[in-house]
């Protein structure tokens, strides 16, 4: 959107040249390091920002050209995290395809769900995902939106104890579930959570992010830009006065920002199919957390 190209400072420019090199050779990023942090169920660490698929993976043939700069950038640029899941429609297959293609997948954290009714059905479904996926194993496999959240996260664990997962989640997208969620958390402690959080949409920090923070259960952030619309929301606004001051050069950081500044956030996964959106992106994964002060006027804005 014009909003958010309004803001893209010289940053983006020369960490996208610096990045501008025969296909797929890879260097690191010209600006700071990717901020990393730890999941507390075994202390490894991933970067701060990572990338959905839904919406920007679902594409034909054609769509799939862009991807593969989106994927070179992402990696490039010290990121590694990619969540996709079956429900969107061909997302698994492209990602798989363009991962083995670009030679990509040893670089990649990758996550995928459970979106199924029964035991038998979630069997098939995790053995298709990792047949699109083009891979024997994935880091992280969720229950997607708690559907037969009991049968799959039994399913889920066996997975792991097998070796074929390394990480187990739940997952949802809609501030009414978040009672529930925060509630089967503290029951079961996964060792991932995903939650959608945003400065137009702080419900999780009520019960998700405290109890997630209280039982060692890292935090994975969905629809930190409102599915797009806050975009709309800012168009034509200049950035708060204090933005450059903290290295933040557009909305689309200062919005995963906000995020990522929540003590109990671990990776924010904003999804893109552009190039130099990527590249805006991942320039939010350094630099200063932001003071309650700067958030609290940040959720001001959008009330």
């Amino acid at each position: 959107m014009a909003s958010r190209r309004e803001f893209l400072s010289a940053a983006i420019a020369v960490a996208t040249a610096a990045a501008l090199r025969p296909a797929f050779a890879l260097t690191p990023p010209a600006t700071g390091a990717i901020e990393l942090r730890a999941i507390p169920s075994t202390g490894e660490k991933i970067p701060v920002i990572g990338m959905g698929t839904s919406g920007s993976f679902e594409v034909d043939v054609a769509g799939r050209e862009p991807l593969k700069e989106v994927l070179r950038r992402f990696v490039a640029g010290g990121a590694s995290v990619i969540d996709t899941s079956p429900n969107y429609s061909n997302a698994e297959d492209v990602l798989g395809d363009l991962l083995a293609e670009t030679g990509l997948r040893d670089r990649i954290w990758l996550a995928t769900k459970l979106a199924a009714d029964d035991r038998a059905a979630g069997e098939a479904q995790f053995a298709d995902s990792l047949r699109r996926l083009r891979t024997d194993r994935v880091e992280l496999l969720a229950v997607h939106n708690l559907r037969d959240w009991r049968t799959q996260l039994a399913l889920a664990r066996e997975l792991k104890a097998q070796g074929k997962v390394k990480y187990i989640g739940l997952t949802h997208f809609r501030d009414e579930a978040h009672d529930q969620l925060a509630d089967i958390v503290a029951a079961e402690k996964p060792d991932f959570v995903q939650i959608n959080y945003s400065v137009s949409a702080v419900n999780a920090e009520k019960r998700v992010l405290p109890v997630a923070a209280d039982n060692g259960v890292a935090v994975m952030i969905n629809r930190a830009f409102d599915d797009g619309r806050l975009f709309s929301r800012v168009a034509g606004q200049a950035l708060p006065g204090w933005a450059a001051e903290v290295g933040i050069s557009s909305w689309a950081q200062l919005f995963l920002r906000f995020a990522t500044s929540h003590p109990a956030v671990t990776v924010v996964i904003p999804a893109t199919g552009k190039p130099e959106r990527q590249s805006d992106n991942l320039l939010a994964g350094s630099g200063p957390r932001l003071t309650d002060a700067q958030r609290a006027e940040l959720v001001a804005l959008f009330r």
